[in-house]
């Protein structure tokens, strides 16, 4: 069957980022009406679509890669590539003779935190990782269908479009993850700004340290601004700005530097910013699907059904409970919402 004709005749629920909280997932795959057949979860009307970063920080990363990739091999699942793992293959990829480096993702003190439960996961099974290792390179940085787009961080059309003019498709190679490893490439700009994000530096001599203990001189930026005056107006991250840097007006330059999604543009995915609250879209035709599943957050999708003005109904989660909740079975808990 056609893609036009699939998108046609079938809605899809796009899912947000599950860090190994496959027990969540599969609570959510049913409480939207999939079920195991022959070994694998599937619909009879409707498709998943995962946003990436499967793996990394979660108590069953091993039992959620096997999930997603039995769907998406079995066709009820479609996925793009989220930056865990696109950071995995550079972390287990050595760097070519002659570069200066030993692996093109340095094995320094955060890389080894950030991918540590994967590789614990997978130590005694090593054939397998190197198995989803391979499968990584055929998973694509987004998708472009007629009525909806989906990508891990931003669209950045005009990246797009020169990458599929490059590479032919929407997968990376293995010259193209070598390539990215000088982040001023254009394969470099690529991987960083679809998997993770836009971003504008702090003012001059000025830092934040983040929830998550890593200081930084960038804020995240949101691609889908209109008109934007501030810095308020456009940051896009868990760790809110100094109020004084809050109200500080954009100067020309950093106006430059920012992207924006347009106002007729078919509705966009995203996951990766870690969002709190209650799911909605964040603009008619923009919504981040990613609320924080593994620091017991909600794992959440959204049901699309070719809308063209997205809808807070739309939205269908999961509570993850804490571990010290009443009743806790183990590590990993759901409440269907």
């Amino acid at each position: 069957m056609a893609v036009g004709t699939q998108a046609a005749n079938r809605g899809y629920d796009v899912i947000g980022d599950i860090h190994g909280c496959a027990n969540t997932l599969i609570r959510l795959l049913e409480q939207m009406g999939y079920r195991k057949v022959n070994g694998v979860y599937q619909h009879t009307r409707r498709q998943a679509v995962f946003i990436g970063d499967i793996i990394d920080r979660g108590p069953r990363i091993r039992e959620a890669l096997h999930l997603v990739r039995d769907m998406v091999e079995h066709g009820s699942a479609r996925i793009v590539m989220g930056n865990h793992e696109y950071n995995a293959l550079g972390y287990c990829t050595r760097a070519r003779p002659g570069s200066g480096k030993k692996w093109l993702r340095e094995h320094n003190a955060r890389h080894d935190r950030l991918i540590r439960e994967t590789l614990d996961q997978f130590d005694a099974h090593p054939h397998e990782w190197n198995d989803f290792l391979e499968w990584f390179y055929t998973i694509p940085l987004f998708i472009d269908e007629d009525g909806f787009r989906v990508v891990h961080a931003c669209w950045d059309g005009d990246l797009i479009e020169k990458f599929k003019q490059s590479q032919g498709g929407a997968c990376i190679d293995e010259d193209f993850l070598h390539a990215s490893a000088a982040l001023d490439s254009f394969a470099g700009q690529v991987m960083d700004t679809l998997l993770r994000g836009t971003d504008l530096r702090l003012p001059e001599g000025m830092s934040i340290t983040g929830s998550d203990g890593y200081v930084r001189e960038f804020f995240r930026t949101k691609f889908w601004a209109d008109e934007p005056e501030t810095y308020a107006d456009v940051v896009f991250q868990p760790d809110p700005l100094p109020e004084e840097v809050a109200r500080r007006p954009l100067r020309e330059h950093e106006r430059a530097q920012l992207i924006s999604y347009p106002l007729d543009a078919p509705p966009v995915f995203v996951g990766h910013y870690w969002m709190e609250g209650a799911p909605a879209p964040l603009k008619h035709n923009v919504a981040c699907i990613d609320y924080s599943a593994v620091k017991y957050g909600k794992l959440v999708a959204y049901r699309m059904d070719g809308e063209t003005v997205l809808s807070p109904d739309k939205f269908v989660w999961v509570d993850v409970e804490r571990p010290e909740a009443p009743g806790y079975p183990g590590m990993e808990d759901s409440v269907a919402r």
